[in-house]
């Protein structure tokens, strides 16, 4: 059939155009007839058209001899280029696929069987007895299956430690991708990656339960499973990476929101996008009925709000466009409503800017300096400041809203803050030091990362005193250039998460030395600390500093454990020591690791057939094109954690090229 339509079509071309063209425009014809092949055949009318226009421009201007010469040499180096990056993605391919294959290689027996301690209770509930290798190991217990926990896991060494992982999913969420499946750009089986086999790994036991408390002096954790009521697990080291929920900002109305954290809220947000669609096509449905339910409004300007934005719009400009009338397409309306001036204020402002600018041209409403006050079953109510100051009062209607408006405490989290409330004082995050160890656990045997931490940097300036007599080596009290940058080498070792700021003070010397005397003097290296202790700020709460956190916990538990086998450390049975003498023991741990040093990666942010990357330090990326795209996808491709969820988006971003997104609702 391809071949006849082919044939009849070619009789129809003019002399003024190639065969190749012909079959280009039929192949066109015949595959938008088709509708599995409808965006490959409008792609191949595109390049049919290129090529009218290019055969055209050739025949004008004569084909000379250097010219096929030339079209010779730039047909070779474009095969060249795409020869380089064809092998340079399936090298890359068969990395990613031999390193998680070794990990799934995995024949080591099932885990233990968890029981309960006979007859033992602890406050009224029973005792866990946790699985015991019988050669002296930690119990380690892992609250938690997201980023941090997961990452803790993966890095972790085998046969080091008795683990339990506690959490009430018994699976890891790519949460990156979760706007992605709200849409049906990618399945929700392939951002899930089952718990039980990436604890297979270290040997480990699992329990799908809740934490609800810590005894700290105990070293038992309370957890409760849903209608199996609560118990207690014993520990030798505890790792909180429980996660934080979104604020509420004492909105009136949330229950009429969306929120995306997990599996269940991207389905529900699939649901809702179909179900609003098939109500608004209803020939019942009155006018005003429909734009409400067309009009969909995002609450945050932040990563998740604006990817999510991008990825309606794709929905609905490549897929929806096809099958919906263009009476209804144009009745559709994007808002995001953003507190800040701008939305993706973390980023650089330059891809705040490119950000803004691109979904304007994609008509998705950016309304900033506002906040919302109420959300109705059917309307949301928002006040925006004006440049007097003043405030304007807004109500809109709406068929949808999604709530990404930032994070707060869990009440797991805020527990353990209660517990610690003499070392605990940020009402935002549980604290820990420099090493990841929870303030105000004496023996340093807890353990926190991700979202639900915050690390407490050390102020500089408060040892302002022992910092200067360090630096200086002369009887003036003054620290000289040669002085100071062996004072900034050693001080990076110490304190990691400094050094960047360290170092920039040594390449702006000059700057505070105000006197211009080649020295600096107390006055002037006060400022200097002043300035380091003004960036040492939080952390964001973004996916690569939970798995950064992970990666050095892992390494860390496994450093010490191996210096405890060595001896190096007192041994792992004296607990009566660790009970005795509990700092002591927090200190000599201390000084065996190195503390945690956050490197910035860069940010990614996805904005609808564009793309943005933010680097920090001015250096940013930003791309309206299909190589941008690619771009965003091929980094989270590379950050999977295993091959099975790298196959399946593979298959799921291949099935939305041919096939576009699904339609159905469930």
């Amino acid at each position: 059939m391809f071949s006849t339509a082919l044939t009849t079509r070619g009789s129809s071309i003019g002399s003024h155009k190639s065969l190749k063209t012909a079959a280009a425009t039929a192949a066109s014809i015949y595959l938008q007839r088709t509708a599995i092949f409808d965006r490959l055949g409008g792609r191949a009318h595109h390049y049919s058209q290129i090529a009218d226009i290019a055969k055209q421009a050739k025949e004008k201007a004569g084909a000379s001899g250097g010219q096929r010469k030339k079209s010779s040499r730039s047909s070779f180096l474009r095969t060249l280029a795409w020869w380089t990056i064809g092998t340079g993605a399936f090298a890359t391919l068969g990395y990613y696929v031999a390193k998680d294959e070794l990990e799934a290689l995995d024949f080591s027996e099932p885990p233990q069987e968890l029981r309960m301690l006979d007859g033992k209770q602890y406050k009224g509930y029973p005792i866990i007895d946790s699985p015991d290798s019988g050669d002296g190991r930690q119990k380690l217990v892992i609250l938690g299956s997201g980023w941090g926990a997961v990452s803790t896991l993966k890095t972790l060494e085998p046969n080091l430690y008795d683990v339990v992982v506690v959490s009430p999913d018994n699976y890891f969420i790519f949460t990156p991708l979760l706007p992605s499946v709200t849409v049906g750009t990618v399945e929700f089986r392939s951002v899930l990656e089952a718990i039980r086999r990436i604890t297979k790994r270290v040997g480990g036991a699992y329990i799908e339960a809740g934490a609800v408390d810590v005894d700290f002096e105990k070293k038992y954790v309370l957890i409760e499973s849903p209608g199996e009521g609560k118990a207690w697990l014993p520990y030798d080291r505890l790792v909180v990476g429980v996660g934080a929920q979104s604020i509420t900002h004492g909105t009136k109305g949330l229950e009429f929101c969306h929120k995306l954290k997990t599996i269940a809220d991207a389905r529900s947000i699939r649901g809702h996008i179909m179900a609003n669609f098939e109500k608004a096509v209803l020939p019942t449905t009155p006018l005003e009925e429909k734009r409400r339910l067309l009009t969909f409004v995002i609450c945050g300007g932040g990563p998740t709000g604006c990817e999510f934005a991008a990825e309606l719009y794709d929905f609905l400009a490549e897929d929806l466009k096809h099958y919906f009338p263009k009476s209804i397409q144009d009745m559709v309306k994007v808002v995001i409503i953003q507190s800040r001036d701008h939305i993706l204020n973390m980023m650089d402002s330059v891809i705040s800017e490119f950000a803004e600018k691109a979904f304007e041209r994609r008509n998705i409403t950016v309304i900033t300096n506002s906040r919302v006050q109420q959300v109705t079953e059917n309307s949301i109510v928002y006040t925006t400041k004006t440049a007097d100051g003043s405030l304007v009062e807004h109500e809109v209607p709406q068929g949808f809203v999604l709530w990404s408006t930032g994070i707060s405490l869990t009440p797991f989290t805020k527990q353990i803050c209660e517990n610690l409330i003499d070392s605990q004082k940020n009402r935002h995050a549980i604290t820990t030091d420099p090493y990841l160890r929870v303030k105000g656990v004496l023996d340093g045997s807890v353990y926190a990362l991700g979202d639900c931490a915050s690390i407490e940097y050390p102020h500089l300036l408060t040892h302002i005193s022992e910092l200067f007599d360090s630096a200086h080596h002369t009887k003036d009290n003054e620290i000289t250039r040669a002085e100071f940058s062996d004072f900034v080498r050693r001080m990076a070792k110490l304190y990691p998460s400094a050094a960047s700021h360290l170092q920039s003070l040594v390449d702006n010397f000059d700057h505070f030395d105000t006197d211009h005397n080649g020295r600096i003097c107390l006055d002037e290296f006060e400022h200097m600390l002043q300035y380091v202790d003004s960036r040492l700020t939080a952390l964001p709460a973004l996916a690569q500093v939970a798995n950064q956190e992970g990666v050095y916990l892992g390494n860390t538990l496994s450093r010490l454990a191996r210096m405890y086998a060595r001896g190096q450390l007192p041994s792992q049975g004296s607990m009566e020591l660790s009970k005795a003498y509990p700092e002591e023991i927090g200190r000599m741990e201390k000084d065996a690791v190195a503390p945690f040093s956050y490197h910035h990666r860069g940010t990614l942010a996805y904005l609808g057939r564009a793309a943005a990357a933010d680097f920090g330090e001015g250096k940013a990326y930003k791309g309206s094109n299909l190589a941008a795209k690619y771009l965003w996808r091929s980094v989270y491709w590379s950050q999977q954690v295993s091959l099975r969820t790298r196959i399946l988006l593979m298959f799921d971003w291949t099935k939305e090229l041919l096939f576009g997104r699904d339609l159905s609702k469930f």
